[in-house]
C-alpha cells in the first residue's frame, strides 16, 4: 500500500470543492491554491515560484498543479490524494506561458481518464488502434515518481525498447532477483495496443529493493541513482562473454564491469574537473594501468598561461597508441546495456616538473556535467576571445584551442543563461592539479602539480547526461535551479572528440528528460518524452500522460537528459533492406543472421559489424546450451538481403546451416568432470581436517579467491579463477610473511593447501599453525637436573 494513501493530510479538510471552470478561470502555468477559498494563481518553483511565497505568507498549504490537477501540500511535503472525491481531467494547459487562458464552460468536476485510454471501455475502434503506443502512466506507490520518471524516460529509448519487445528470448537469466524479465513485463505492459491506462510497477520496485537497500521504504530518491543501479543489474544479468573471435567485432569497446561492480556515487563518478576519476570496467580495459607516452611527447598549456597549447595533435598520438593497445587486452563481457550507453574517455595528465604524460582510457555509462556559475561562465567565454584571433565579422568556432563550439552569438550577450554546450566544455575543460588535488607522478615519485586533459574516444548510442544540480555539504544540501538550455535535435559531439575516434555520427536529438520539482531531499519528478510514433511530446507524471508542446520541454527545469545518434543515412540504409525484402527474389540460399544484430541495424545509427558470434561458439557451431532455443537467436533472410547487409557492414560469419557443436559438447562434460573432481576432493579433505583434534599445520587462504573458486566448481562462472592470491592477507614481519590482522581469510589443511595449490599454482604459503619439533633426550635430561638442583637451592 502506497505512503500517501496509508497516511491521510491532516490539512485537506481546508480545500474547497473545486471545477474545471474554477481553475481555468485565472489559469497561468503554475499552481493554484484552493485553500480556504484562496483564487490565487502563481508560477511554479520552475519559474519565480510565486506559489511557495504564497504558501509562506498566507500559510495556505495545499497546491494544484494546473498541468495535471494533482495536489502537493508543504507542511507535510509530500503529494495527498482526493480519494473520497471526484478526480480532475489532465487537460493540456497553457505550456509553461505566463498569459491567461479562455475561460470554458464546465459545469461539474470531471473523471480523471490518461491521455492513452480510450474514451468508453470495451469498444476498440479502428482509430483507438492507430493511437502511438508507450503513452501508458505509471501509478505512484509511495513517493515513487523517482522512479517512475526514470522507467519513461528508458522506456522511450527505441534501441532498448525495441530489444526488450522483439528480442524477448535474449532475455534469460538465473540471477537473482530477475529484475530484467520484470523490466521485459513492464515494457510490454507500457507498449501494449491494448494498453491500460496505468500500470503498477510492483515487481520492478521489489527487485531493485532486493538489489539495493537505499530503496527499501518510502522516502524519495534520487532518480540518477536509480538509473545507474538498474542498468547496472540488467548489465549484470543480461552480459554474456565475449568469444576471442567477436572481441571488436562487433565496433564496441565492451570494457568489461566484471561481479561486484557499483555504480560510482556522484562524487566518484568520472569527472575532468576533479583529480580522480571512477572506472566502471574492472579488469578488462587500458584503463586499469597508465599508458605512459614518450619523453619527446611534450607539450605546454596556454589556457592557464603556458604557451604553444596544440590539444589536438596532444590528443592524436596517445589515441593511436591506446586503440592499438586495446587490440591486445580486450574485455570479458558485453550485454544490450553496454552496447547502447557505454562509451569511453580518453584522459591525460601532464607532471609541470618533469612533462611525464600518464594516459587513460576510461568507460561512463553517463556523463555529469557541472553547471557553470556566473564566474564560471564569464572565464570559458573570455577564453574564446583572448586565444583566437578572430577578424571582425568573423563568428568564433571554438573554445579557445580546445576545440569547444559555441553558438555564434555576439559578445555582449552573454550573461547568465547556461547552455548544454557550457556544461560539456566545462566538464572538458583543461583542469589544474596543484594544492589538496596534486598529482602523484610516477617518475618524480612526489606529488606534484599537473594538468588534466579529457576528450571522448567512443561515443555511445545513447548518450545519457546528468547536470549536478545538488550539492550536499556536511551540514546541509541545496539545489542548483538554474535554467540550462538544450537542444532538441543536433547536439555535437565533435568538438569534444578524440582526434582518432572511431564514431563517425557525433550529432545526436533528445529523446527523453527527466525533470526535478521542489527542493534538495524533496520534491517530485516527471518525465518529457518524444513518442517515437508520431514524433509528439508528452509529460509522465506517475500515471497521467499528457500530451506538451515542444516548448514546454525545451524551458524544462532539466536534471538527466537523453540523447540519441542521428544518421540519415541509417534510416536510408533500412529503407533499401525492406525493399530488397520486398523483392522476395527467389534465391537458392537462405542465410540466418543475429537477431540482437538486426535489432542494432533497425534502431542504432552505428549497429557496426554484423555478429553472428552472438549464436555460435569458436568453432562454428551452435554452443549446446543455447542449442534448445536458437529459434530466439536467428532470423532467417534471403540472399540478396545478406548480400547487402554483408557488403555495407561486414563482420559475420556467414551461416547457412545450424547445428550443435560437438567439440563444445565434449569440452562441456569435461569441465563439469573436472568441477565435480575439485568439490568432491575438497569435500573430503576437508571433512578429514575436521576430524582431526589437535592439527599440526594450519594454512590460511584467501577468502576473495577462494569465493571465485567456488563459483567456478558450483558453475555460477564458466570461467575457472587465476592463481592462488594470498598477498592481500599477508604482511612480511622479520622476514616472514604472517597474517595480516582482521584479513578476510579461511583455514585449510596442508593436504587441501597442497591439493589446490597443484592445479592452480600461486601463493604465497600463510600459517596459523606451524609443526613443532620432537625435542632431543638429551636436552630434555639436562633441563630436568638444572631444575632439580634449583629446587635443592
Amino acid at each position: 500500500v502506497a505512503m500517501a494513501e496509508q497516511d491521510v493530510c491532516p490539512h485537506l479538510d481546508s480545500i474547497g470543492e473545486v471545477t474545471k471552470e474554477d481553475l481555468l478561470q485565472k489559469s497561468k502555468v503554475g499552481f493554484s491554491y484552493s485553500e480556504n477559498d484562496c483564487p490565487y494563481v502563481g508560477c511554479g518553483e520552475s519559474y519565480s515560484d510565486h506559489s511557495t511565497l504564497h504558501a509562506q505568507a498566507k500559510k495556505h498549504n495545499l497546491t494544484v498543479n494546473l498541468t495535471t490537477f494533482r495536489i502537493w501540500c508543504y507542511v507535510c511535503e509530500r503529494e495527498v490524494f482526493l480519494e473520497h472525491r471526484p478526480a480532475l481531467v489532465p487537460v493540456p494547459a497553457a505550456a509553461h506561458l505566463c498569459k491567461e487562458t479562455s475561460p470554458q464552460t464546465v459545469g461539474h468536476p470531471l473523471k480523471a481518464v490518461p491521455i492513452a485510454v480510450a474514451e468508453e471501455e470495451g469498444s476498440e475502434s479502428e482509430e483507438d488502434e492507430l493511437k502511438p503506443r508507450g503513452l501508458t502512466g505509471m501509478k505512484n506507490i509511495g513517493n515513487s515518481c523517482y522512479m517512475n520518471a526514470a522507467l519513461q524516460a528508458l522506456s522511450n529509448c527505441p534501441p532498448l525498447t525495441q530489444f526488450f519487445l522483439d528480442c524477448g528470448g535474449l532475455v534469460r537469466t538465473d540471477k537473482k532477483p530477475a529484475l530484467c524479465k520484470s523490466y521485459q513485463k513492464l515494457i510490454s505492459e507500457l507498449w501494449h495496443k491494448k494498453r491500460p491506462s496505468y500500470v503498477v510497477p510492483t515487481s520492478l520496485s521489489h527487485g531493485i529493493k532486493l538489489v539495493n537497500p537505499m530503496f527499501r521504504g518510502y522516502a524519495q530518491q534520487d532518480t540518477q541513482e536509480f538509473l545507474r543501479c538498474l542498468m547496472d543489474q540488467l548489465h549484470e544479468e543480461l552480459k554474456e562473454p565475449l568469444s576471442e573471435c567477436s572481441v571488436g567485432g562487433d565496433g564496441s569497446d565492451g570494457e568489461d564491469r566484471r561481479d561486484g561492480d557499483r555504480s560510482p556515487s556522484e562524487d566518484e563518478f568520472l569527472s575532468c574537473d576533479s583529480g580522480s576519476s571512477s572506472d566502471r570496467g574492472e579488469g578488462g580495459g587500458v584503463g586499469d594501468s597508465e599508458l605512459l607516452i614518450q619523453d619527446e611527447f611534450i607539450f605546454s598549456l596556454s589556457i592557464h598561461g603556458y604557451k604553444d597549447v596544440t590539444l589536438p595533435h596532444i590528443m592524436c598520438l596517445p589515441a593511436q597508441l591506446l586503440l592499438s593497445a586495446r587490440k591486445k587486452k580486450q574485455s570479458h563481457y558485453r550485454s544490450v546495456i553496454s552496447d547502447i550507453f557505454d562509451g569511453s574517455i580518453l584522459s591525460l595528465v601532464q607532471c609541470l616538473t618533469c612533462d611525464r604524460v600518464s594516459t587513460t582510457v576510461e568507460t561512463f555509462q553517463d556523463l555529469s556535467l557541472p553547471i557553470p556559475g556566473k564566474e564560471d561562465l564569464a572565464k570559458l567565454h573570455s577564453s574564446i576571445h583572448q586565444n583566437l584571433p578572430v577578424k571582425t565579422g568573423v563568428c568564433p568556432d571554438t573554445y579557445g584551442s580546445q576545440g569547444f563550439v559555441v553558438s555564434c552569438i555576439p559578445s555582449w550577450f552573454w550573461g547568465p543563461m547556461v547552455t548544454l554546450e557550457d556544461c560539456l566544455a566545462a566538464f572538458f575543460a583543461a583542469d589544474e592539479l596543484k594544492g589538496d588535488n596534486m598529482y602523484s607522478c610516477e617518475r618524480c615519485k612526489k606529488l606534484r602539480n599537473g594538468v588534466k586533459y579529457c576528450k571522448v574516444l567512443r561515443l555511445p548510442e545513447i548518450l545519457c547526461i546528468h547536470l549536478k544540480r545538488f550539492r550536499h555539504e556536511v551540514m546541509y544540501s541545496f539545489k542548483i535551479s538554474s535554467h540550462v538550455s538544450f537542444p532538441l535535435e543536433g547536439l555535437d559531439m565533435r568538438p569534444f572528440l578524440a582526434k582518432e575516434s572511431p564514431s563517425q555520427v557525433t550529432t545526436y536529438d533528445l529523446l527523453s528528460v527527466i525533470c526535478h520539482h521542489g527542493t534538495a531531499g524533496s520534491g517530485h519528478y516527471i518525465a518529457y518524452c518524444q513518442n517515437v510514433i508520431n514524433g509528439q511530446w508528452y509529460e509522465f507524471d506517475d500515471q497521467y500522460v499528457t500530451e506538451v508542446h515542444e516548448t514546454v520541454v525545451q524551458n524544462a527545469e532539466a536534471y538527466v537528459l537523453f540523447y540519441r545518434k542521428s544518421s540519415e543515412e541509417a534510416v536510408r540504409e533500412r529503407q533499401k533492406v525492406v525493399a530488397l525484402a520486398n523483392m522476395k527474389e527467389p534465391s537458392l540460399l537462405q542465410f540466418y543472421i543475429s537477431r540482437e544484430w538486426l535489432n542494432k541495424f533497425n534502431t542504432f545509427a552505428e549497429p557496426g559489424p554484423i555478429s553472428n558470434h552472438t549464436f555460435l561458439c569458436q568453432h562454428g557451431g551452435i554452443p549446446p546450451n543455447k542449442y534448445h532455443y536458437i529459434d530466439d537467436l536467428v532470423v532467417i533472410v534471403p540472399q540478396n538481403v545478406w548480400e547487402y547487409l554483408y557488403n555495407s557492414f561486414g563482420g559475420g560469419p556467414a551461416v547457412n546451416h545450424l547445428y550443435m557443436c560437438a567439440i563444445c559438447q565434449v569440452e562441456i562434460e569435461a569441465l563439469a568432470k573436472r568441477r565435480k573432481t575439485e568439490i568432491d576432493t575438497f569435500i573430503k579433505l576437508n571433512k578429514e581436517f575436521q576430524a582431526e583434534e589437535a592439527p599440526t599445520v594450519i594454512l590460511c587462504i584467501s577468502m576473495q579467491w577462494f569465493r571465485e573458486w567456488e563459483s567456478f566448481v558450483k558453475g555460477k562462472d564458466n570461467e575457472p579463477p587465476g592463481p592462488i592470491d594470498n598477498s592481500k592477507i599477508g604482511v612480511m614481519k622479520g622476514g616472514h610473511i604472517q597474517l595480516k590482522q582482521g584479513a578476510d581469510y579461511g583455514q585449510i589443511s596442508e593436504e587441501t593447501w597442497q591439493y589446490l595449490l597443484g592445479i592452480y599454482g600461486g601463493g604465497p604459503e600463510i600459517a596459523v599453525r606451524q609443526t613443532v619439533a620432537p625435542a632431543d633426550p638429551d636436552t630434555l635430561h639436562g633441563e630436568r637436573k638444572i631444575e632439580a638442583e634449583t629446587r635443592a637451592l
